[in-house]
């Protein structure tokens, strides 16, 4: 099985004062060592980038573009990265129609297209229930189902 990491999670990985840190990297290893295909997409690192590079009093993480593009390079080479595809907008304005999305939940439907397009069911994420209004095309877990299962 395949789980596309929600940026969520991406960004706990590299904020180890974070309180969910450990339980995110214990979820990622849990996956890894069950050989599960741990994903991420070209969405992840644009928000990724906006969130590492906005100040800290803006809550941000204040990192550098330097830093943050060592962040992405290292997320890339940890996790299997898959591009996006021309079929992803076709898909989005499905999924945001279908589901009559609204507001910055936008960036949470793009996840999706992209899960439907690369046939992806799970996705790994702290916002399960931002997720579950698709529970029919795609399965939100988070990192707490994963390290107590």
């Amino acid at each position: 099985m395949a789980y596309l990491l929600d940026t969520n999670i991406l960004l706990r990985t590299i904020s180890p004062n974070d309180p969910m840190h450990i339980e995110t990297v214990a979820a990622i290893d849990i996956l890894n060592a069950g050989r599960e295909q741990v994903i991420i997409a070209p969405q992840n690192l644009i928000e990724l980038w906006n969130v590492c590079t906005r100040p800290a009093e803006r809550n941000g993480l204040g990192f550098t573009p330097e830093r943050t593009r060592a962040e992405v390079d290292r997320l890339k080479r940890l996790f299997i990265f898959i591009p996006d595809t021309p079929a992803i907008f076709p898909e989005w304005e499905r999924l945001v129609t279908t589901y009559e999305v609204k507001g910055t939940k936008v960036h949470d439907t793009r996840l999706v297209a992209f899960m439907l397009v690369h046939r992806l069911s799970q996705i790994l994420t702290f916002n399960v229930k931002d997720f579950r209004r698709f529970s029919p095309e795609i399965t939100p877990v988070s990192p707490k189902e994963i390290v107590n299962s």
